[in-house]
């Protein structure tokens, strides 16, 4: 079954923005099955995108489009839809109310240029009526269409939720394909993207897909055919070629998380771990805590978020704290072995940092963070950088720190800091 995908923006095609949005559509829907026969970009121009969705509509049974969804005076592909499938503008009165009820909920100030928003083509249906992310679909002839936002967090949620669902309601594919999910950390999509570039030429019939689920990056192998063995053998081929490329950056497969696999790892080595946590307020504990069984490896975690709390619980020196600071390499130092020392176990694991939105300075700015890790004796420490808003900093502290532990115990080396 046909399916295009048409990209809209013109830092696409002035080559200053990547387009990821396209990559990650194709990969879901060519893993659900689905025959992906063209990707069209073209820039915030009328008449290309006009001519880019008469031809869509001719040939192809479900079509997705993003981009130009917005309320500033660029964004036109609800107009350009309307007059190119012949489905005049209206006012959609409930999605017009909801918008703005979102706006007062968010404490945010209304704008008129807001109404854009509500105005779309006769007879389209809003995707996600209850949601934050415009969107919307339209039959023309044989044709579904997917209108998505071009902000690719709205875009893949949109896409997973609600257009990936309804087109398998509308087409089942005649061969059901096979998926091996491989899940990575420390490498972005266009890192690993271009390390596995030229892979399908090796590997003809295999479907690579890859599936950002912050902070770690999801790679999907997909295969169709006939013959499971066969298909089993060459998906197994494909993931040995892919772990011998990214090498550790892989963590684990399937549905199999971080904490996990440390787990796992701890257990079989006989290592018992211990925590002191600042910027993540218990995040890594909890995350631990989360897998049956943890009690045999994790004795203990020190949420130690004052200064007064470091220097008690884990008798880091007053003078650390004054000379170097709570957020340094230092005291980070002293933290992991002193949880390591009062716990009496194998390992000490560490973190302190600037979550923010306040807090940060010239020299440590939002998003510094310090991981320390002692292992009888011996103690590693790096700092890091870590971009967002303040949960995302605990979140990507909290997933790099078990990291340190799962590299450890492979004999990895840790991903470099700053």
């Amino acid at each position: 079954m046909l399916t295009e995908i048409i990209i809209i923006g013109d830092e696409l095609i002035s080559g200053k923005t990547r387009d990821l949005n396209g990559w990650y559509a194709s990969g879901c829907l060519i893993s659900c099955g689905l025959e992906v026969n063209e990707i069209t970009t073209v820039g915030d121009n009328c008449d290309t995108l006009s001519a880019a969705l008469r031809t869509a509509v001719k040939r192809s049974r479900f079509v997705i489009v993003t981009g130009g969804l917005g309320p500033t005076d660029d964004d036109l592909t609800a107009e350009i839809a309307a007059k190119t499938l012949d489905r005049p503008l209206y006012l959609d009165q409930g999605l017009f109310d909801h918008i703005k009820d979102c706006t007062e909920r968010s404490g945010l100030t209304w704008s008129p240029n807001l109404v854009k928003l509500a105005w779309l083509p006769r007879g389209a249906k809003v995707l996600d009526p209850q949601g934050y992310a415009c969107g919307f679909s339209i039959s023309k002839r044989d044709s579904q269409l997917y209108f998505l936002p071009g902000v690719p967090e709205q875009m893949r949620q949109l896409l997973d939720r609600v257009v990936v669902p309804d087109i398998l309601r509308r087409y089942r594919p005649p061969l059901v394909p096979r998926h091996r999910i491989l899940k990575v950390f420390g490498l972005g999509e266009s890192q690993i993207a271009d390390i596995l570039s030229g892979l399908s030429d090796d590997l003809k019939r295999v479907m690579f897909g890859f599936y950002p689920s912050f902070p770690e990056t999801r790679i999907t192998i997909t295969i169709r055919g006939e013959d499971l063995a066969e298909i089993e053998e060459e998906l197994t081929r494909a993931e040995d070629k892919i772990q011998g490329l990214l090498g550790p950056y892989v963590f684990a497969s399937g549905d199999k998380t971080l904490e996990a696999v440390v787990g796992e790892l701890l257990t079989a080595r006989n290592v018992t771990l211990s925590l002191a946590e600042s910027c993540t307020g218990g995040l890594i504990g909890h995350r631990l805590t989360s897998i049956s069984g943890s009690s045999v490896y994790f004795e203990r975690g020190a949420v130690v978020y004052s200064d007064r709390s470091k220097v008690e619980m884990l008798g880091v020196q007053q003078h650390t704290l004054d000379t170097y600071g709570a957020v340094s390499d230092q005291t980070v130092r002293e933290m992991a072995e002193g949880i390591r020392r009062s716990a009496r176990t194998d390992m000490g694991l560490a973190v302190t940092g600037i979550a923010g939105p306040s807090g940060g300075s010239e020299t440590k700015p939002v998003g510094t963070v310090f991981i320390g890790l002692s292992v009888r004796g011996r103690v590693f420490s790096s700092q890091y950088r870590f971009p967002g808003d303040r949960q995302s900093v605990k979140v990507a502290t909290a997933e790099m720190a078990l990291d340190w532990v799962r590299r450890y115990l492979h004999g990895h080396p840790f991903i470099p800091g700053i």
